[in-house]
């Protein structure tokens, strides 16, 4: 059993470079990580626009993949590109150059075989259409949001309106803080919760996740511990690709929403498929990926993080700690 997602975002040509190594032009873009680590899962409904310069490996690529490309728009000119260089610590990057080509005037136009999606991504794109995705979508289970500081920065009463119509926030520690104002991670989550989410998914990138429940439930999703990163570039949007792709798997509740449990895997999958993605440069470490990797990956999480939940003082140390 399994449900289509349906992921609104950019594809582009990503010229990448560590103080290791560099790579040009290899396949980016939101929607490219996204949907080659959830697609490992179940059918993908791709909406975007490239160039008439994207190479056509990549899109034989999606197709391989069961990633539907009805909504992929091909219009004359330049595909997206973007240019970024990190520092020893590869959680800073620089944007050295963006190219947005045909990207700069991309409207989504949703096909009529997608309608029947029941689960939504709205990647990091401008808050404006993201609120036409969700127009033409009212009747899809769940939606999940992902945004960044230059939406919080330049389009705020914008992305507070997209905010209240879905279900998930996707944010990073600093972009949580950035909204709020808030310097405590819990603080500002339950100040999102006044605007109608029923979950928001603080990422963590090295440190794993946390997961916020409107109810106050609460978990925190361990990392997987990578010997080597090589490109962090897209592990949030494949974070975003295994959580969407595991509960596309998953039958929801007699009342439609999903059990918190299931939230709690889903967001480990996130980890995992976002710490392959940091294996190798663009989406080249999922391309080998399969599920029984991602298994492995998943118990070797559960006996790291597991400890004994019956443990309680003894009355003597409560007395020695007394005295």
């Amino acid at each position: 059993m399994s449900s289509s997602i349906l992921v609104v975002g950019s594809v582009a040509l990503d010229t990448v470079e560590t103080p290791f190594a560099k790579v040009e032009e290899v396949l980016g873009g939101a929607a490219s990580y996204f949907s080659t680590a959830a697609s490992l899962y179940s059918p993908v409904n791709l909406v975007a626009v490239v160039g008439t310069d994207f190479p056509q490996e990549y899109l034989e690529f999606f197709r391989r993949r069961a990633i539907n490309l009805a909504g992929l728009q091909v219009r004359q000119g330049r595909t997206f590109r973007w240019f970024g260089r990190y520092h020893l610590d590869m959680n800073v990057r620089d944007t050295l150059d963006t190219q947005l080509g045909v990207y700069a005037d991309f409207h989504a136009v949703i096909p009529p075989e997608y309608r029947d999606s029941s689960l939504l991504f709205l990647a990091n794109i401008q808050p404006g259409l993201q609120q036409e995705v969700l127009d033409a979508m009212p009747r899809v289970r769940l939606s999940v949001l992902d945004s960044m500081d230059l939406w919080i920065n330049t389009a705020r009463p914008q992305l507070t309106e997209v905010m209240k119509r879905v279900d998930i926030m996707l944010m990073s520690e600093e972009e949580l803080r950035l909204y709020t104002g808030c310097s405590s991670v819990v603080a500002g989550a339950r100040q999102l919760f006044n605007l109608g989410l029923k979950y928001v998914i603080v990422k963590q990138g090295s440190y794993g996740a946390l997961l916020f429940g409107q109810d106050g439930s609460y978990f925190s999703a361990p990392a997987y511990p990578l010997e080597e990163v090589v490109d962090p570039t897209g592990a949030g949007d494949a974070f975003a690709g295994g959580l969407l792709g595991y509960l596309s798997t998953v039958e929801p509740g007699p009342d439609g929403h999903y059990r918190f449990e299931d939230l709690k895997r889903a967001v480990v999958h996130g980890n995992i498929l976002g710490s392959f993605v940091c294996e190798d440069f663009s989406i080249r470490r999922l391309q080998q990926l399969t599920l029984a990797d991602v298994a492995a990956r998943y118990q070797t999480l559960v006996a790291c993080s597991h400890f004994d939940p019956n443990w309680l003082p003894s009355h003597s140390s409560e007395t020695s700690t007394a005295g």
